[in-house]
């Protein structure tokens, strides 16, 4: 989910807050580091159907590349992209356990008679259809992320939920830009303007990271495989769930939004929908391509 749309449609009590994130995101991202590898540019963003990305899913049993937008959710596993499903601006967007299954907010598109805000809907045919399954009306969740215990959310207040239809606040003192989970742990990351936080509870509890650098987007290889991009395009690699972190490569072009899967080998993949086009990484983040080319 990229942070300019945090201020889309945001609730009032959070604009203030998530317009100072952007600015220390921005503020703090250092320049490029020398010797770090960096990908050229991928062909023209014609794999990326929408300006707006808010979502990123791989599905490793079927190779399939599913971007989530304002325009809707798309496959992008083969250019030109196939529109799936209604047009709803998918705000927020995440995947279950089960392959196919997948979590989303947002708002209705034109002619829609969902109401508005989306609240927590929920597709089990790979997005084709959605299950309205609480908070309509209500939330606009702009950060999700899925959990072995739930589901976290923050549509200016932090929420976890054991099953998508009772909810619980958190307490957390900070504005969530991207949260950062996987069904194999309870495993919380939160990209924030003070660095990053981290939760070991499913998001009841959280801790800031001191040594973590100051990333923007964040996303589970596996319960403890990470991969963390700062806002100029530096990626890191943690091995240990977030707890530490390890320069790895650039992404060239301005990151939307990423996620990553077990490898075929012992190092992660990872995919990022930038401004120039959508790449891939299948070296833990070293080195990038574009993903349609080959």
């Amino acid at each position: 989910m990229p942070l300019h749309a945090l201020t889309r449609h945001r609730p009032a009590t959070a604009l203030a807050a998530t317009a100072a994130l952007v600015l220390a995101l921005s503020a703090c991202s250092p320049g490029p580091t020398s010797g770090a590898p960096v990908t050229a540019p991928s062909a023209a963003a014609s794999d990326v159907p929408s300006s707006h990305v808010h979502g990123l899913s791989v599905n490793r049993e079927t190779n399939q590349v599913l971007l989530a937008t304002h325009d809707g959710l798309f496959d992008v596993t083969k250019s030109p992209a196939t529109k799936i499903g209604a047009t709803s601006d998918l705000m927020g967007f995440t995947a279950a356990a089960d392959q196919g299954v997948f979590y989303a907010s947002g708002h209705p598109g034109p002619g829609s008679d969902l109401p508005n805000p989306l609240g927590l809907i929920k597709s089990v045919d790979g997005g084709k259809t959605w299950e309205q399954l609480s908070r309509q009306g209500e939330s606009d969740f702009h950060a999700l992320a899925t959990t072995r215990s739930g589901i976290a959310a923050y549509d200016g207040t932090l929420r976890i939920s054991p099953d998508g239809k009772t909810w619980s606040d958190v307490a957390a003192g900070f504005v969530p830009a991207v949260l950062a989970g996987t069904p194999e742990a309870d495993t919380v990351l939160a990209t924030t303007r003070d660095g990053l936080q981290r939760s070991t509870n499913g998001g009841k509890t959280w801790e800031r990271v001191t040594t973590a650098p100051i990333i923007q987007f964040a996303a589970f290889a596996s319960g403890t495989e990470v991969l963390g991009v700062e806002p100029d395009g530096t990626v890191h690699h943690s091995a240990d769930a977030g707890n530490t972190w390890t320069r790895a490569g650039r992404i060239e072009g301005r990151v939307q939004a990423i996620t990553a899967v077990k490898g075929a080998g012992d190092k992660p993949w990872m995919w990022a929908a930038t401004t120039e086009g959508l790449v891939v990484s299948t070296d833990a983040g070293m080195t990038f391509r574009p993903a349609h080319a080959a």
